[in-house]
């Protein structure tokens, strides 16, 4: 049986790939803060599906937590296939009103612990000839967003180049860069979202679809739907400091992953 471990498994994009793995049939290990929550949803995926779930509570802002989840997924007795690097935040306001403590906790997320996770992934993957990382991104990779759009262009950055050195292994990655999708992320970060037009919205589980037919096509990046591909492509050839400008008159940084 495959088993899939998912950062962030208990809401938006994470929680849509732990319900489409199960529906798969994927034994899964699913990785939150919250332990009662993650206790929940490890309860209803066994119900709905007949799962094999295992939840494993860990914070990844904290070395901890981090060291927690690399040692599962070293454990060559329980092998992991697949691993979803989803678990992230948004800090709400421009870089210089955010508490450098948060921006520090946000690195520790997005970079450190997708370093870590993948580099302790590919290391058992690779001598069995066969596993799959998807990291999650954003679209804000390709706008000057501060530490977040920053932190996110990394994680694209850095998927691309371990993809290329595990080509031919049997190992392989996909940046995944969503927009905007309707999750709790905005609420939580305190970031006002209503104005967005209803177009600006994907749904968790088409991006999750995108994601796995990207995957199948054997493809590094995956940005789902035709509005956001031109988006990008729009971010790559027109002047940085356009984009720079109006994130810094909006005051805020969204993530439009969701």
């Amino acid at each position: 049986m495959t088993t899939s471990l998912v950062t962030g498994a208990t809401s938006g994009i994470g929680a849509a790939f732990v319900r489409r793995l199960a529906a798969d049939g994927h034994a899964l290990v699913l990785v939150a803060r919250d332990e009662q929550r993650l206790a929940d949803t490890a309860a209803g995926l066994r119900e709905r599906y007949g799962a094999d779930v295992e939840a494993l509570p860990a914070d990844l802002t904290t070395d901890d937590g981090i060291a927690a989840v690399e040692a599962r997924l070293r454990d060559r007795e329980r092998p992991v296939d697949v691993l979803v690097n989803n678990a992230g935040f948004g800090n709400h306001g421009t870089f210089l009103d955010a508490p450098m403590s948060d921006e520090l906790r946000m690195l520790k997320l997005h970079c450190e612990a997708v370093l870590r996770l993948t580099g302790a992934a590919v290391e058992t993957m690779r001598p069995r000839g066969r596993g799959y990382v998807i990291n999650v991104s954003s679209v804000a990779a390709y706008m000057p967003r501060g530490t977040y759009g920053a932190s996110k262009a990394w994680i694209v950055h850095f998927t691309e180049g371990v993809a290329a050195e595990t080509a031919g292994s049997g190992v392989r990655l996909l940046a995944l860069c969503p927009g905007f999708v309707r999750t709790e992320f905005h609420a939580r970060a305190g970031m006002d979202a209503s104005r967005l037009p209803s177009f600006a919205w994907l749904d968790a589980d088409a991006v999750v679809t995108a994601a796995l037919r990207d995957l199948a096509r054997r493809r590094t990046l995956s940005v789902p739907s035709a509005r956001y591909k031109l988006a990008v492509s729009l971010a790559r050839h027109l002047p940085p400091g356009l984009y720079a400008a109006a994130s810094t008159r909006a005051g805020r940084r969204f993530d439009p992953r969701g």
